[in-house]
């Protein structure tokens, strides 16, 4: 049996999600922009819920391509918050459209940005998953960033969650075989 970060265990779509996507490094603008999108959608949701509703929310929101997004007007989110197969939380649909339009003002493009909040170095793998912190001195520093350009929904834990999912930091516990399989850039 393969051993894996207690979270990933309960549904279908954690295992494959922790097994194929989360904690690999990645990098793009629009790909990138995605993952803070998603993060900010599941605040105050189960993670699951996001995971199901993921292939509706890239239909929804164009792909998440940063230059489509930024367009979207006051019809297109009346279009998002009747869309029942995503969340229909205006305040973050809207951040999702603020966000597109601070993204494309980010002169070093949105994985720049993001990745030079990266920790220079590994730091001591977690034993279990009571030693996986919420936030980071980084995650902090870049919430804080995010913000003073312009973006929504991207407090400490939010950001936090954004560096676990795309490799910035490695939260897979010490007996998971995923842990260290993957090297940051």
């Amino acid at each position: 049996m393969v051993s894996r970060c207690g979270w990933a265990t309960s549904a279908p779509e954690y295992v494959t999600y922790h097994d194929e996507e989360w904690g690999t490094p990645l990098t793009g603008d629009d790909a990138l922009f995605e993952r803070l999108c998603l993060e900010a959608f599941q605040s105050g949701l189960s993670w699951i819920t996001i995971l199901r509703k993921r292939p509706a929310f890239r239909e929804a929101f164009a792909g998440f391509a940063i230059a489509a997004v930024a367009e979207f007007g006051e019809d297109d989110v009346e279009r998002l918050m009747t869309d029942a197969r995503i969340v229909r939380n205006r305040a973050k649909v809207a951040a999702a459209v603020r966000n597109a339009r601070a993204a494309l003002e980010v002169p070093e493009g949105l994985s720049a940005l993001l990745w030079s909040f990266a920790p220079p170095a590994p730091r001591p793998r977690p034993q279990t998953l009571a030693d996986v912190p919420a936030t980071s001195t980084e995650s902090v520093a870049m919430a804080k960033e995010l913000k003073r350009r312009g973006f929504g929904f991207v407090g400490p834990t939010t950001a936090y969650a954004l560096m676990q999912a795309t490799g910035m930091v490695d939260d897979h516990i010490a007996t998971c075989f995923r842990a260290g399989a993957e090297q940051r850039y």
